[in-house]
């Protein structure tokens, strides 16, 4: 957060501002007016604690250009006169970068660098951009050619310097956060109080949400990203993200205002679908952005910003194409999300369902005021924020971003769709219905092929038991028919099946096998080959992996003669003897709990103050038996259990302060580090 005051008058326009953390010695901050270096604010790093947030008003001070770059550029400059067509006399401009050495790396990792020139004279300006080198630190050989009218050639600014004094001041909020890991051990006790948020009753009272309340005033609901990974990390926070959302929608009167604020139950499960939808994004999302970056196309539409020669109905045609592109990866996008993100929403949808029960769309909207709202429609707003692109997007397509975010949002908005508009239902990403109002394909296929299928009641042996069908599934059925084209001889409705396993060879005595088991007989198939087959129980186990009731275990073999081929049961309904094949590997994530719970353990302390109030304030309702007016700041449904909750984190909190302060003063021995 910045502002700006007491700049030399008449010399800057189009303010730029950027931040660059150098070495461990200071944080400078750069201001860039106009692309001129106006001065810099230069914290020493043992001095941000002081600053940490609060404003305050820095003096600009000077840039030194041979201070302020960092690596080695190896430049050739040529200037050649050149004679035009006319007859009249150019000059042509060459360079050449021929090396580059010692560029920042970026979290430790080879940057991505280009090089841009920028030729500044009398009558025009012009600047060339070299290629992006990827991943890294010592490019090689680009070239660029400029060719002007004759002029002189002079360098950019008057070459004075200014004074300290004269460069105005920059008024900052700085936050500044330092983490001293512990030893594990030190963190088990809150570690464990903690992962224990999801069980307790009511969820208020939980630590987890206490941490929240707690720091919602200093630090809004940043405090809650470091619980979220660490339930993340020990799969606890289905149930946690459950709880919270449960306890919001008690407090909602409206079903048309469901998840719409900035509450903790929206935040933790913001920061869920940041950290776990990732790649969901990039499978999803990047294709078609990449042909946006790429193309290009004019799409304004607003009368007021449209630029002289543009169309409108043309820019109108290019904006429905992209937005119809986008709202079309997403809602064929279903096998690629997250199981995690299926799951909560799944669970958002029967807690709306419950809580409003005479809105048939609200279990809609509940899902849409995430996947779309605070998902999908941010992502395409700010890709590079998601890894999608690596560069904030050029002004013109910035506008087209936010043309197409915006009418995602709208779609994603059971609320802002009028009766008159043709409602269909389409798949969005979570792999549940949504009403919308693009005429779009709800059904799409993902996987065809000839087969051979066992035919139901045949005996174990024997040629006529095996039939070629054409086996076909999209993102809402099964089927299987006499031949492409054809009718289907059955459908098997992808809510049905509960999973997809491998069959043992000595089953049927026949190679690359594999079985459907749904709500009736199992279904045995023989796929072409062993990588059809692979791709069979792929592709099946991705459209079927948030079913409710999907079998942990399954039967290798047969259920023949009478008993199973595997473990010889005779009872057919007898339960799986193997466990079940996961459908998706776990995320791997790079987390560590020992830092994210001293992140807890920092944003507990810092509101020790506020902590201390809630515990007055459950004492307080429990002797006055009622809510009370310095309570209204909290959320406390039982002030008994949420007393007992902050006493056992002060008793935590002062244990692991206890290792700090020991840490703290070992280090401060002579001959430690």
């Amino acid at each position: 957060m910045f502002q700006i005051r007491d700049l030399p008058v008449g010399q800057y326009l189009s303010p730029l501002f950027c931040l660059i953390f150098k070495t461990n010695k200071q944080c400078t901050c750069q201001l860039k007016l106009a692309c001129v270096f106006v001065g810099k604010v230069a914290i020493r790093k043992e001095d941000l604690y002081k600053y940490c947030g609060k404003e305050n008003w820095f003096q600009l001070q000077p840039v030194d250009p041979h201070s302020e770059v960092q690596g080695k550029v190896h430049l050739e400059m040529k200037l050649n006169e050149l004679i035009t067509e006319n007859g009249s006399i150019c000059q042509q401009l060459v360079v050449q970068i021929i090396a580059c050495q010692g560029l920042p790396l970026i979290s430790g990792q080879n940057c991505d660098p280009y090089a841009t020139v920028t030729l500044v004279g009398p009558a025009r300006s012009d600047q060339k951009k070299t290629k992006v080198k990827k991943k890294t630190s010592d490019p090689q050989a680009n070239c660029f050619c400029l060719v002007y009218p004759r002029y002189l050639l002079q360098p950019k600014g008057n070459g004075t310097k200014s004074k300290p004094d004269d460069l105005g001041s920059l008024r900052l909020k700085v936050t500044y956060t330092e983490d001293n890991v512990l030893p594990s051990a030190c963190y088990t006790a809150l570690r464990n109080l903690m992962l224990k948020s999801p069980d307790v009753k009511p969820i208020s009272a939980s630590a987890a949400h206490v941490l929240g309340d707690i720091c919602r005033e200093s630090v809004g609901y940043e405090a809650l990203l470091p619980v979220v990974r660490l339930l993340l990390h020990h799969n606890r926070l289905l149930p946690f993200l459950t709880s919270v959302a449960a306890l919001e929608l008690e407090n909602t009167q409206e079903a048309n205002t469901i998840f719409r604020g900035n509450s903790l139950a929206t935040r933790c499960i913001d920061d869920m679908m940041k950290i776990v939808g990732r790649s969901y994004l990039t499978v999803t999302l990047k294709p078609v952005l990449n042909e946006i970056f790429e193309s290009n196309k004019t799409c304004e539409i607003d009368p007021v910003k449209l630029k002289e020669g543009d169309n409108v109905e043309v820019n109108k045609e290019n904006l429905q194409g992209y937005v119809q592109k986008v709202f079309t990866s997403i809602t064929q996008s279903s096998s690629s999300c997250s199981p995690l993100m299926c799951d909560v929403f799944r669970s958002l949808r029967q807690l709306a369902s419950k809580r409003f029960p005479a809105d048939p769309h609200v279990q809609y909207s509940a899902v849409s005021s995430f996947i779309f709202l605070r998902f999908f429609a941010v992502a395409v707003l700010s890709p590079h924020t998601f890894q999608l692109r690596a560069h904030h997007p050029e002004p013109e397509i910035s506008r087209t971003l936010t043309l197409i975010s915006k009418t995602i949002q709208s779609l994603g908005s059971w609320g802002s769709l009028s009766k008159n508009k043709l409602i269909i239902t389409v798949q969005c990403g979570c792999g549940k219905l949504y009403p919308g109002s693009l005429t779009v394909r709800c059904v799409h296929m993902i996987f065809n092929r000839e087969v051979h299928k066992r035919a139901q009641g045949r005996k174990r042996l024997g040629k006529k038991n095996f039939k070629k069908r054409w086996l076909r599934v999209t993102n809402q059925e099964l089927s299987y028919h006499k031949q492409k084209g054809k009718e289907a001889l059955c459908v098997i409705p992808v809510k049905n099946i509960l999973s997809v396993e491998k069959l043992e060879e000595s089953a049927f005595n026949r190679k690359n096998m594999f079985q459907v088991i749904h709500s009736e007989k199992p279904l045995y198939v023989q796929a072409g080959n062993c990588v059809e087959t692979n791709s069979w129980i792929e592709v099946l186990s991705q459209v079927s992996r948030c079913n409710p009731g999907r079998l942990s275990t399954f039967h290798p073999s047969a259920y023949v003669g009478g008993f199973w081929l595997c473990c010889k049961e005779t009872n057919e309904s007898t339960p799986g003897c193997k466990p079940c094949t996961a459908t998706l590997a776990n995320i791997q994530l790079d987390i560590d709990c020992d830092r994210e719970t001293e992140r807890i353990f920092s944003f507990f302390s810092s509101s020790r103050s506020r902590l201390q109030k809630m515990e007055d304030a459950c004492a307080g309702m429990s002797v006055y038996l009622g809510q009370q007016e310095d309570c209204s700041a909290f959320t406390i449904q039982d002030p008994k259990e949420t007393f007992r909750t902050i006493k056992e984190l002060g008793e935590v909190l002062d244990d692991l302060q206890a290792h700090h302060d020991l840490k703290g003063a070992l280090t401060d021995e002579p001959g430690t580090m």
